[in-house]
């Protein structure tokens, strides 16, 4: 089927992100979120990395001015009831997310694809809760969107072939990489990294090192881009612990437990970036280890 209008559920860090990219791509898209201050950061977020994009050269300002154009903000579900693909970004918590499928049954279009960007909740079952489990998928976008090339794409027991096909092509479309993954735990990326970041975080918890040390041990001594304890607090420390809940309650082994200091930060609010604080201190010019 012919994809054009595009419904965003969930205007955070990811969501705005995916509005951003398929606004760019030429589609026309519904960014929907429950907060209008919610929404109002969203598209001054788009706005800004447009913005970004222009002065990097790697977009002009007719894009940027026409993706904007194209970006509509709403805190009416309604809005995306005529939508040909609707994409749920919401927090990572199940219930939620069957909540919103729930208030979308019988509303959308017959032939709509429904779509969730879960980094680690079991496709099968969300689909299960909604009333087009065949046209229904996990594309699960990296973050930060404009930037990250790959997307997760996980079909549940009931994906359909077209549905699949429909999905790998949009993605295709939008200039990214597709990567299919089968429906279980975590999928592919989130499965490797969130134990790594795990382990660091219970190296810390040990006293094994500092978080400046884990950070530069792995930035020099791994190559890695960032270290996995700052890039928990770009994820969201509550991300990184619902993933690691996740695969710790479905593969039932003792080695995703999440580590308790992990569970601590989340408890005490200290959830990375987004708030301020997490295993760095964001206060001031330059983040401060917080450990």
């Amino acid at each position: 089927m012919a994809i054009k209008k595009i419904g965003v559920i969930g205007a955070g860090q990811m969501g705005n992100g995916i509005a951003h990219i398929f606004g760019q791509a030429g589609y026309s898209v519904a960014l929907h979120d429950v907060s209008k201050e919610q929404l109002d950061k969203a598209m001054k977020n788009i706005a800004y990395n447009l913005n970004r994009q222009v002065k990097k050269g790697t977009t002009t300002a007719a894009v940027e001015k026409s993706t904007l154009a194209r970006i509509k903000p709403t805190t009416k579900l309604a809005d995306l009831f005529k939508a040909d693909l609707v994409v749920e970004s919401t927090t990572e918590d199940e219930a939620l997310k069957k909540e919103i499928f729930g208030k979308l049954a019988g509303k959308l279009k017959p032939e709509a694809l429904l779509a969730t960007n879960t980094s680690s909740i079991s496709v099968t079952r969300l689909a299960a809760s909604t009333d087009r489990p065949e046209q229904f998928i996990g594309m699960h976008f990296m973050n930060p969107v404009p930037v990250m090339e790959l997307v997760e794409l996980i079909r549940g027991i009931a994906t359909g072939e077209e549905t699949y096909a429909t999905a790998k092509q949009i993605v295709h479309d939008l200039g990214k990489t597709a990567a299919p993954a089968e429906d279980f735990p975590a999928f592919i990326v989130n499965r490797i990294l969130l134990p790594m970041i795990n382990e660091a975080v219970y190296a810390l918890y040990e006293g094994v090192g500092t978080v400046d040390s884990i950070d530069t041990a792995m930035k020099l001594g791994a190559r890695h881009p960032m270290g996995p304890l700052e890039l928990a607090d770009f994820i969201g420390l509550d991300t990184c612990l619902a993933v690691m809940q996740v695969l710790y309650e479905g593969l039932a082994d003792t080695k995703y437990r999440p580590c308790p200091l992990l569970v601590k930060y989340v408890e005490a609010g200290w959830l990375g970036r987004k708030a301020n604080r997490g295993f760095y201190d964001y206060a001031g010019d330059t983040p401060i280890p917080t450990r």
